[in-house]
């Protein structure tokens, strides 16, 4: 394994965040196209189709078409920015964890794209329909602007959607030996504090919708636990065969 330095490392860096940056400017365009068409969708779902939609400023409109081209825009490039990740990591791996670390791709998209649908079809209900009820409790009238209603969604879709990479994270780490399972289940306490936390952060203070979206996280930790158990398995017996290969031929 070739050794490189700072400098080309830097460099390769460097060509990594040039190649995502194009990537993202043609998804961009992509986004541009379907922005309008996902914007109508979303716009006619519950819990949106019982809004009057409303602008508050010129720019709302435009903002708001830019906002969306740039997470589809975003979402579409995220294969490349792992596989950049992956090749930025790639000279300090084997062979076989090269490849391995490769395949790790597919499920980290798949996976964004769950959390995602999770986030859309799960939580944002439950966080729109709690603040809407306080509204109405509080007899407050609901005029909502289409700016504030699509942020409040996006910052709920975007925390957990890169939440639930947790296993794919953990996995990879593992591969590369910076995790194991026994550091994993050591820290399991703080874990599920940081989780719960996090599921009380992105979701509206009532403890139903709490414990719905710190299920999930937790069963989430848990298997990342058994994917790293079975990697560092798997690790550990190619140590071992490969102590007894040379180690045997050593003593010959």
């Amino acid at each position: 394994m070739d050794e490189m330095s700072l400098v080309d490392h830097l460099t390769d860096l460097r060509k990594g965040i040039l190649r995502v940056l194009v990537v993202l400017i043609l998804s961009m365009i992509v986004g541009f196209i379907g922005a309008e068409p996902i914007l109508e969708y979303l716009k006619t779902a519950e819990p949106a189709s019982q809004i009057t939609w409303n602008v508050f400023s010129p720019w709302d409109a435009i903002s708001m078409y830019m906002k969306f081209a740039f997470i589809i825009g975003l979402v579409l490039t995220i294969p490349m920015i792992l596989f950049q990740i992956w090749s930025f990591v790639r000279p300090g791996l084997l062979p076989i964890e090269q490849k391995a670390a490769l395949l790790y791709i597919p499920f980290a998209v798949l996976l964004f794209l769950t959390g995602l649908a999770f986030a859309y079809f799960v939580i944002f209900p439950l966080a729109f329909n709690f603040t809407s009820g306080i509204t109405r409790n509080l007899e407050f009238t609901e005029t909502y602007g289409i700016s504030q209603y699509f942020s409040f969604m996006f910052n709920i879709l975007l925390p957990m959607s890169l939440l639930f990479e947790l296993p794919v994270v953990v996995m990879f780490l593992t591969k590369i030996r910076l995790f194991n399972p026994l550091r994993l289940r050591k820290a399991r306490k703080f874990a599920y504090f940081g989780l719960i936390m996090t599921a009380t952060l992105v979701t509206p203070p009532d403890v139903t919708s709490d414990i719905l979206v710190s299920i999930p996280l937790l069963l989430l930790y848990e298997i990342s636990v058994l994917l790293s158990s079975w990697i560092y398995r798997k690790q550990l017996a190619e140590n071992m065969a490969c102590e007894e290969e040379y180690g045997g031929s050593l003593s010959q």
